[in-house]
C-alpha cells in the first residue's frame, strides 16, 4: 500500500474534523455583542453611548465614571411579595427616566459587584423592551480604571427624560408553577440551573437542578475586576453538561441577581431560550416546596493554608 504523504495526512485530518463538526453542530445565535471589554466600552462612550453606573447609590457617591448616571439595584427591584424581585413597569420607567434615559438610548452599564448588578439592570431593561443598544462592561469599574478611565465623586447633571416601557416579556421569566410542572413531568428539553454557591446548593436545592456556580462564567479578580470568560469558553462549559441552545434554560439563585449574571453570560454565548425564575429560592423555600439536600462529607484533616 502506498504511504500517505503530508498533503494526504492533512486532508485526512481535515475531513475527520469536518465530519466531527457536522455531527455535533449546534446552532448559536449572534454572540459576543452584549459583554464588552473596558477598552471597547470607552470607545462606545466616546461615540455617544451613555455610561450607566449600577453600583449602590452610596458607592456611586464615592467614585464613579465621569459623566455616568446611576441606577442602583434597589431602584428596579421590589421587596413584596418576595424580596429582590422585578419591579413593575412604572417603577422601572421612573428609575430609567430619572437617570436621563429613554427606551432608545444606547448605554454602557458597569458595576463594582462582579458584573451582577450590571447584568440585572440589563435584564430588567430588556424584559421591558429597551430598544437601544446595551452593553455590559466585563470587569466593571475596576477594569475601566485599569484602562485609564476618568473617575469622580461629583454627581452627573441629569435632565430627566420620558422612558417608555413595553409590556413585560414573559418569555424571559419563569414561574414556580412552570418549574413544578417539570418536576412532576420532566421534559428532556427543560434545564434548571442553580447558580448559587456549593454551600447553598448542598443545604437545599430544587429537585432536578443542575449546579453551576455563576462564578464559573468568569475570571475572578477583585483588584483588576472580575471579567467574564470569553463566550467560546462558556459555550464549552455548558455544552459539556448537555446544555445547548435549543433547550429551555431556567436559572435561579437566592434572589436571582446572580441568575441574571448567568443569563447574560449565556446570552452573550448565543443562547436565546433563557428564563430567570425571579421568585428564586427565597420564594421556593418560603412556600415549603420540595427540595433536595446534599450530604457532604466533612474533612477533618488539616491542610496547609493557600496564603502561607
Amino acid at each position: 500500500m502506498k504511504p500517505i504523504g503530508k498533503i494526504g495526512i492533512s486532508a485526512f485530518i481535515l475531513i475527520q474534523v469536518l465530519l466531527m463538526t457536522a455531527c455535533s453542530f449546534v446552532d448559536y445565535a449572534e454572540s459576543g455583542t452584549l459583554i464588552v471589554s473596558a477598552s471597547e466600552a470607552l470607545r462606545k462612550i466616546e461615540s455617544g453611548y451613555i455610561p450607566v453606573d449600577a453600583q449602590r447609590a452610596s458607592a456611586y457617591g464615592k467614585e464613579h465614571l465621569a459623566n455616568a448616571v446611576n441606577i442602583e439595584r434597589n431602584a428596579i427591584m421590589i421587596k413584596e411579595p418576595v424580596a429582590n424581585t422585578l419591579a413593575t413597569e412604572d417603577i422601572v420607567a421612573r428609575a430609567a427616566g430619572a437617570a436621563g434615559l429613554t427606551e432608545k438610548s444606547n448605554i454602557v452599564i458597569y458595576d463594582d459587584n462582579m458584573n451582577m448588578d450590571s447584568s440585572r439592570l440589563w435584564w430588567t431593561l430588556k424584559i421591558y423592551g429597551h430598544k437601544g443598544d446595551i452593553v455590559i462592561v466585563s470587569g466593571g469599574l475596576a477594569a475601566l480604571k485599569e484602562e485609564g478611565a476618568s473617575v469622580t465623586d461629583s454627581k452627573t447633571a441629569i435632565s430627566a427624560a420620558a422612558y417608555n416601557t413595553s409590556p413585560l416579556n414573559r418569555d424571559m421569566l419563569a414561574t414556580k408553577e412552570e418549574i413544578l410542572s417539570n418536576i412532576d413531568d420532566p421534559s428532556p428539553d427543560f434545564v434548571l440551573i442553580d447558580v448559587r454557591t456549593d454551600e447553598e446548593f448542598n443545604a437545599g436545592t430544587i429537585p432536578g437542578s443542575i449546579h453551576i456556580n455563576h462564578e464559573r462564567n468568569m475570571f475572578v479578580n477583585e483588584e483588576k475586576g472580575t471579567t467574564f470568560r470569553p463566550f467560546s469558553h462558556n459555550r464549552i462549559l455548558y455544552r459539556e453538561l448537555g446544555i445547548t441552545p435549543e433547550k429551555e434554560i431556567v436559572m435561579y439563585c437566592k434572589s436571582s441577581v446572580r441568575a441574571a449574571n448567568t443569563f447574560a453570560a449565556l446570552y452573550d454565548a448565543g443562547y436565546r431560550n433563557l428564563k430567570v425564575y425571579d421568585g428564586a429560592y427565597l420564594e421556593w423555600d418560603a412556600e415549603k416546596l420540595p427540595v433536595i439536600k446534599r450530604e457532604v462529607e466533612v474533612k477533618t484533616t488539616t491542610t496547609q493554608s493557600d496564603n502561607s
